[in-house]
């Protein structure tokens, strides 16, 4: 057994060495695997040169949602990377779009916050409590949502403090907001943004106002100024454009006449923010009573009279004062004593009738007139940010003599530039403005070196990516000067020796033909020849020996005669 295993490796070997014999006696069996073998190295160093375009297919996700996708993208067998800086998922360029829209299809991603869908979720029976604080979850995330759909946002958090309403004015409080904001590397929100955003949650939180809400970036800075410190903010912003607005004029103004940098201008500016209000009310003397108007005018006529007024001569009855009118109830003894005399009967002598009673009459008679009060009323309100005080500083280069040497500028030129400064700015003396000209040599500033090109970052990418390519091109050239030319040139040289051997053995055959032709030529020839002597000697044989020559013909008929 163990024999027969050693005989059969050993045939198998010796079979090996066979192929190999073989293949070393073919130089084109050699010739071939080489190329094949160096263009499929080749082929492999280009795809290793080629880095594939990864772009970005999200970033900033949650865990969560980057497992959902990380998994989605395994069974669309997508191949995806993850990237150092900022951990977002990459794939493909020429798929990115196509993968997207797959993957929105199937609700990826899901998103950190949650917004309104989070109310279609509600079972029924659910406490207000609950409602509650799931309607405020929704209303964050909305609004988590919308500030990310700004520019410079990465991402947002949105937090509400909504208190419990309550039916007593005492005891309700305000809500409040508080936002932090996840700005993109290197990009930042100017106040404007930020008052936009600040804006846009107090409207759509009800009973929120825009000073109760905070807004922090990613640094802990804050972001939103509400009151006193937006309001200095803001002032000082109006003092520095102003005092921009004034630079850039004079500069506009002076660039034409010594150069754009050969002039350089500051501009201080003193606004008063005061808030000033001023009622006067001035009482002047009273005009002519025919020019005067009447205000208002009050008549008032009253008289008093009586009946039965004292009439008569006058004498010491009439004189005296009448007697007061008396009634039942003032005497009840005098109305008794009447009645009883109207029933005694007629004899009985009348009373005496009492004394005619006198009313006293008053008149009085009263006017009044009312006439308007010449007063003044003013109310002045000044404007906040007037100017109160301008002070402007200029200085000038020199001017470039003929020989090339710097020249100051004279006193005429100076006074030019003054009187043009003086226009721009609006100088005025009762202001107090100062302006202040000097002219002088600049020094030469020394500006910020660029960077050089092999050290910026494309150039030095450039490079890597050429320098794959020339990896991969002086790979193929080893390939082709130490593998593939020199059985090319011996697979050449092989076919060039069997050309020449085919051609010499086929000159050789070529010979031969003709060394056969002229030999089978020269053969009939001398056959020609020995058969011209042969006839030749028969016809001198027939001429002395025809006997013979009859014999001979005889045989030969007797020969065909038989045959036949």
């Amino acid at each position: 057994m163990t024999a027969t295993i050693t005989g059969s490796k050993k045939k198998g070997i010796v079979d090996v060495k066979a192929v190999l014999e073989n293949i070393r006696a073919n130089p084109r069996i050699l010739f071939f695997v080489a190329a094949a073998a160096a263009i499929s190295i080749v082929i492999a160093l280009m795809f290793w040169a080629k880095e594939p375009d990864y772009r970005v297919l999200y970033s900033n996700i949650s865990e969560e949602d980057g497992g959902a996708v990380v998994t989605q993208l395994k069974q669309m067998q997508v191949p995806y990377r993850f990237a150092e800086h900022d951990g977002s998922i990459e794939i493909p360029s020429e798929q990115i779009y196509e993968v997207r829209l797959k993957l929105a299809q199937q609700g990826l991603p899901k998103g950190g916050s949650v917004g309104f869908e989070l109310l279609d979720q509600e079972k029924f029976g659910i406490s207000q409590f609950n409602e509650q604080v799931n309607f405020q979850r929704a209303l964050e995330g909305e609004l988590s949502r919308t500030i990310e759909t700004l520019g410079p946002v990465r991402s947002a958090r949105v937090h509400l403090a909504m208190p419990k309403p309550s039916l007593f004015l005492q005891d309700r409080k305000e809500p409040s907001a508080s936002v932090t904001l996840n700005l993109i590397n290197g990009r930042t929100l100017d106040s404007g943004q930020v008052s936009a955003i600040t804006f846009m949650i107090s409207s759509a939180v009800p009973g929120l106002s825009a000073d109760r809400v905070t807004i922090v970036d990613q640094s802990g800075h804050m972001m939103s100024q509400n009151g006193a410190q937006a309001t200095q903010t803001t002032q000082l912003q109006y003092v520095r454009k102003m005092e921009s607005d004034y630079q850039r004029r004079i500069q506009a103004i002076l660039a034409p006449i010594v150069g754009t940098q050969n002039v350089r201008t500051q501009v201080t500016a003193q606004v008063d923010f005061t808030q000033h209000e001023q009622t006067a009310e001035q009482y002047q003397p009273n005009s002519r009573p025919e020019n005067m108007a009447i205000r208002s005018r009050q008549s008032s006529n009253n008289e008093q009279g009586g009946k039965n007024a004292v009439g008569g001569v006058p004498g010491a009855l009439s004189n005296q004062p009448p007697a007061p009118v008396s009634t039942p109830i003032e005497d009840p003894a005098a109305q008794q004593a009447n009645r009883q005399g109207g029933a005694n009967g007629n004899n009985a002598a009348p009373a005496v009738a009492p004394a005619p009673t006198l009313t006293p009459y008053n008149k009085q008679s009263d006017e009044t007139t009312n006439y308007e009060v010449d007063k003044t009323l003013t109310h002045i309100k000044r404007n906040t940010g007037v100017l109160e005080r301008l002070s402007v500083a200029v200085v000038v280069n020199y001017k470039q003599g003929k020989d090339g040497k710097p020249v100051a500028l004279n006193k005429a030129q100076l006074d030019q530039i003054n009187a043009l400064v003086k226009e721009v700015m609006g100088f005025s003396d009762k202001r107090g403005d100062t302006l202040n000209v000097v002219n002088t040599i600049f020094t030469d500033q020394e500006e910020e070196a660029p960077v050089p090109l092999w050290k910026q970052p494309e150039f030095i990418k450039l490079m890597l990516s050429g320098a794959r390519y020339l990896f991969v091109a002086l790979i193929a050239w080893i390939l082709w000067r130490k593998a593939v030319q020199p059985f090319w040139i011996r697979h050449q040289e092989m076919l060039i020796q069997r050309l020449e051997m085919e051609k010499e053995v086929r000159q050789a055959e070529l010979d031969e033909q003709v060394r056969k032709r002229q030999s089978a030529e020269t053969a009939k020839a001398q056959q020609r020849v020995e058969t011209e002597q042969q006839a030749q000697h028969l016809r001198e044989m027939a001429d002395q020996e025809p006997q013979v020559i009859a014999l001979v013909i005889r045989q030969w008929l007797n020969k065909e005669h038989k045959s036949s």
